[in-house]
Order: structure tokens, then C-alpha cells, then sequence
């Protein structure tokens, strides 16, 4: 395991034990609801079920066309970190990416505000 791995880790286990990481889902459900990407999302898969036809598309279709959309991003100054799960998806990576950014850069700052706030806070 390398290092970056076991800091990844660690991190990731003080969230939990914290009670960190389930107040950072929640923020994040929130501002992603608040800010239309859920609403987005569901337009998506509209959109997919629209083309391929109902009868053509199962749920792990559906997740294989939204996943790459839901998750677009920039990337950002710090380590990547495994920090929340969402619907089902998960906020892994921040990505680089070429196309239209869904989940706004106020939103991922302001989680990578708390993360940073709450390693300030907690860190041994």
C-alpha cells in the first residue's frame, strides 16, 4: 500500500469515526440539490430512456450513461480523496475535464473548505 493509500486511509476512517463524513454526504446532497444537479441528472436519464426506448434500458444502462456526467469536474489543489458517496455514485476524483462542469466549483470548495477545516482541527 503506498503512502498516499494509507494517508487516503486514514483520513477516510477519522471522517467516519468522526461522524465527519455523513455531515459532509449530507452538505453535499444538499448544495447538489440546491444547486439543480440532481434535477439535471434525472433529465439525463430521461433523456437516455428517450432514445434507447424504455424497453431497451435497465438501471445498470442508465448508470453507465450518467456516471461519466454526474461525476465531471475540475481538478483541484489537494489530494484526491474518497470523502462521499452520493445516490448510489461516489465523489471520488476530482477529474479533469473538457466539457461543461455539472457540479459547480462553489460546491467543491466548500466541501474541500470543511475537509481542510476538519484535518486543521483533527490532525495528529
Amino acid at each position: 500500500m503506498s503512502k498516499e493509500s494509507r494517508m487516503r486511509a486514514t483520513i477516510n476512517q477519522k471522517l467516519t469515526e468522526m461522524g465527519e463524513g455523513e455531515r459532509l454526504k449530507e452538505l453535499l446532497r444538499a448544495k447538489l440539490t440546491e444547486c439543480g444537479w440532481k434535477d439535471q441528472m434525472k433529465a439525463h436519464c430521461k433523456e437516455v430512456i428517450k432514445d434507447k426506448g424504455l424497453e431497451h434500458v435497465t438501471v445498470e444502462d442508465l448508470m453507465v450513461e450518467i456516471t461519466p456526467k454526474g461525476r465531471e469536474g475540475t481538478e483541484m489543489p489537494f489530494t484526491p480523496l474518497t470523502i462521499a458517496s452520493v445516490e448510489g455514485g461516489a465523489l471520488t476524483r476530482c477529474c479533469v475535464c473538457s466539457k461543461r462542469f455539472l457540479v459547480p466549483d462553489s460546491v467543491k470548495k466548500e466541501l474541500l473548505q470543511r475537509i481542510r477545516a476538519f484535518l486543521a482541527q483533527h490532525a495528529t
